[in-house]
């Protein structure tokens, strides 16, 4: 059943396309982007070329949406998108059609692959694969028979896509070649990026099922989709220690900078997150586990400044003692 607190009448055009874009979801794919880039500066000493920056930033977003509409048309059309979510579903709310969705996200595709050729005119075959891999992961994630998503793939396209591959093509094309550093370094990130997919599914769980497709949420189902998402919370803050600590205490070059702490200031928000996800059917305010994936979204937003942050600080203090 439709929540009666939330917006049906059709808005204008500009917030019509807004929610259909899924804003919230964005900055998953290009926070790493950010963090890839600056982490070729001040790692990979690679000077920064703003323009390829801007091509990397507005072409990962630009397929991001593309696949967002072309998620929505597929869920549609297959039945799952029933009921209307805080904060996204324009098609399921009637504002646009499938078809508008359809076109739409194929005009972004478009644009998103051109930044994407451009790209490659600049830096050459290093990039072609992760691009070619990327987009064919987003194309794929919804549909036809494949649609990773349906089969319980969906967490690990996210996972390649909007945080490892995202980081790793924004270090290619800033320094032209490619490192196990932002591949590695991106996980902890990542982790979140799945994060947000997972609170999606858990809440969806039970439409999924009807709907005869696999996600890991109901694959694990209620209970152990509970247990799955604290360690999607709190994994990306292990990890980071545990990076600083094997690089510093093996000796691995580069090793992570100390500053990486600075991301434990959020783990406060992962608790509050944990709470919501605990208390879903028992909260007064059942927009709190509805609402679940665009908080989980702010996590991994604030996660991936305070890294990005932390090689910044580095950057800084190095400054100043050399």
């Amino acid at each position: 059943m439709n929540d009666p607190t939330i917006e049906q009448r059709k808005p204008g055009f500009a917030k019509t396309w807004w929610v259909a874009m899924r804003p919230f979801s964005l900055p998953a794919s290009t926070m790493p982007i950010i963090f890839g880039s600056v982490l070729a500066v001040t790692i990979g000493d690679a000077p920064m070329s703003w323009p390829l920056f801007a091509a990397s930033f507005f072409g990962m977003e630009f397929l991001h949406i593309g696949a967002n509409l072309l998620n929505d048309v597929f869920d549609f059309k297959k039945g799952l998108d029933a009921r209307v979510n805080p904060v996204s579903g324009a098609v399921v709310r009637g504002w646009i059609t499938t078809r508008q969705a359809a076109f739409a996200a194929l005009v972004f595709f478009v644009v998103g692959s051109a930044l994407g050729v451009w790209i490659f005119s600049q830096v050459g075959m290093p990039i072609l694969w992760i691009g070619v891999v990327g987009i064919t992961i987003g194309v794929l994630y919804s549909l036809g028979p494949v649609g990773l998503k349906y089969h319980a793939l969906g967490d690990l396209a996210v996972f390649l896509n909007f945080g490892v591959l995202g980081a790793l093509g924004a270090w290619t094309v800033q320094t032209g070649s490619w490192s196990w550093v932002p591949a590695v370094w991106a996980v902890p990130m990542s982790l979140l990026v799945i994060g947000i997919l997972h609170a999606n599914n858990w809440r969806d769980i039970g439409g999924d099922t009807e709907g005869g497709i696999k996600t890991v949420a109901n694959i694990l189902g209620d209970k152990a989709s509970e247990v799955y998402y604290g360690f999607l919370l709190f994994g990306p803050f292990v990890v980071i220690v545990g990076i600083i600590g094997v690089s510093w205490g093996l000796g691995i070059s580069p090793k992570m900078p100390l500053t990486f702490l600075v991301t434990l200031l959020a783990v406060p928000l992962a608790i509050k997150l944990m709470k919501k996800g605990r208390m879903r059917g028992k909260s007064d305010n059942p927009l709190d586990f509805l609402a679940l994936d665009g908080a989980t979204a702010q996590l991994n937003l604030a996660f991936g400044v305070l890294c990005t942050g932390a090689l910044g600080l580095d950057a800084l203090v190095t400054h100043l003692i050399a």
